[in-house]
């Protein structure tokens, strides 16, 4: 949302610099004097919460680099070099480790909080678009980063999750496995499959780091939405400056949230991951059961409830790209959740089949696992596909209130009269 700036250079220098490059300007302007709505609840800090695991995951994922090595014959003794030998270099490994898990669970709570208010609709469907394109690059920067421990489960789920491309054989003949032996670099996952492996982990976190710019720069065209769905028309009454409003609220979140990072990295790192990856790779036995990491284990799932290998990985995948659409499949006029009742009970129907398709994919695809991960399947395409086109239309919406002010005050904000402002927030430009 565009603004008027408030940003007044105060020394010689900084005069100098803002006549040249306005760097502290833009910072002013996007962190600490952005119009911010004022209902924000804490569902919205998870933004930030993203921004710190991220830079996280880059700070350790450089140290860890410089005693990794990219070889098949020493990458699994690196590791346990790093961990036994190295000053702190425990911590480094359980933190990046750990972090991984951390960065999904704040990505899941904040898209499903992006659904749940309508996030994605109209003015913010490239910001949407983006942020799908950061989950995105975020599970292929994780299924590489597993794969490095070179251990017997990192080594098979890459083998069955590389292998799963030559499904193309049956579309055209030798498609599929020419493009598996080209991600190989051979006949098998060897060498040259670790050393590429290696190079795009190393290289995918800045691109993410890349994206987020642009999602914030998204964000910041048409500004936050809020839980009423409700657009600001009033800046100097619905919104206060980010700072030193939001920037204590998130503050306040990322400390309770970095605790429970922190119990995980100290008391529990491995309780996420499996026993089996303490064991080097064997190309010569197979785990009884592979299974990914648990933050793929909802795809894992679709991917084995469909019985055509081509049809699980176009399912897998399509799982992925239906997000894409989101902002054109809902039909409804209103964004917020909250005031959409019949669209909450497929919403949380929604959310307890993504549960249950994460605890499927741990388990083995035959019995009643099978017929359930079907069934969880097939409701999470129909809710995108048929539900939110369907529902949008036919439902019957509660009132909205008329403006933030009146969500936030109360029908007593439907006057004119002066609603106290603790800062005064600078005038919306349009």
């Amino acid at each position: 949302m565009a603004h008027e700036s408030t940003y007044q250079p105060k020394t010689g220098f900084t005069r100098w610099m803002d006549s040249r490059l306005p760097i502290i300007r833009m910072a002013h302007e996007t962190i600490l004097d952005y119009p911010t709505p004022r209902n924000l609840t804490y569902m919205w800090t998870f933004g930030g919460i993203l921004a710190f695991c991220l830079g996280v995951q880059i700070l350790t994922g450089i140290v860890l680099a410089m005693h990794y090595a990219p070889n098949t014959a020493v990458a699994f003794d690196s590791i346990e070099h790093l961990m036994r030998d190295v000053n702190y270099g425990w911590l480094m490994r359980y933190t990046h480790a750990v972090g991984a898990s951390m960065f999904f669970v704040a990505v899941y709570l904040h898209m499903f909080r992006g659904l749940y208010y309508g996030s994605y609709k109209a003015p913010r469907e490239v910001l949407w678009i983006l942020g799908v394109l950061i989950f995105l690059a975020m599970i292929a920067t994780a299924f590489m980063g597993y794969s490095l421990v070179w251990g017997q489960m990192s080594f098979w789920a890459v083998t069955v999750i590389t292998n799963l491309f030559s499904s193309l054989d049956t579309i055209i003949d030798g498609l599929g496995t020419t493009l598996v032996q080209w991600i190989w670099g051979g006949f098998a996952v060897d060498n040259a499959t670790l050393n590429r492996l290696f190079s795009l982990h190393y290289l995918l976190p800045f691109v993410i780091a890349g994206l987020v710019g642009l999602h914030i720069w998204a964000l910041h065209v048409p500004g936050n939405n809020n839980p009423t769905g409700v657009d600001l028309r009033d800046v100097n009454r619905e919104a206060v400056p980010f700072h030193p409003y939001y920037t204590t609220k998130d503050g306040f979140a990322l400390v309770v949230f970095a605790i429970l990072f922190a119990y995980f990295v100290f008391y529990v790192p491995n309780y996420l991951g499996h026993a089996d990856n303490y064991v080097e790779a064997n190309p010569l036995q197979t785990p009884p059961h592979i299974v990914p990491e648990w933050y793929f284990l909802p795809f894992y799932a679709i991917l084995r409830a469909i019985p055509s290998k081509l049809g699980g990985v176009i399912a897998m995948f399509g799982a992925i790209a239906v997000l894409f659409l989101v902002p054109w499949l809902d039909t409804s006029k209103v964004r917020s959740t909250r005031y959409r009742p019949l669209y909450r009970y497929f919403f949380w129907m929604l959310v307890i089949s993504c549960l249950a398709l994460g605890y499927l994919g741990a388990k083995s695809p035959e019995g009643g696992y099978l017929i359930a991960g079907r069934l969880f399947t097939a409701y999470y395409f129909l809710h995108f596909l048929v539900i939110m086109p369907v529902v949008g239309i036919i439902e019957t919406p509660k009132p909205q209130p008329r403006s933030i002010a009146e969500s936030v005050l109360g029908p007593s904000a439907r006057g004119g009269g002066q609603v106290p402002h603790p800062v005064p927030a600078a005038a919306e430009k349009r």
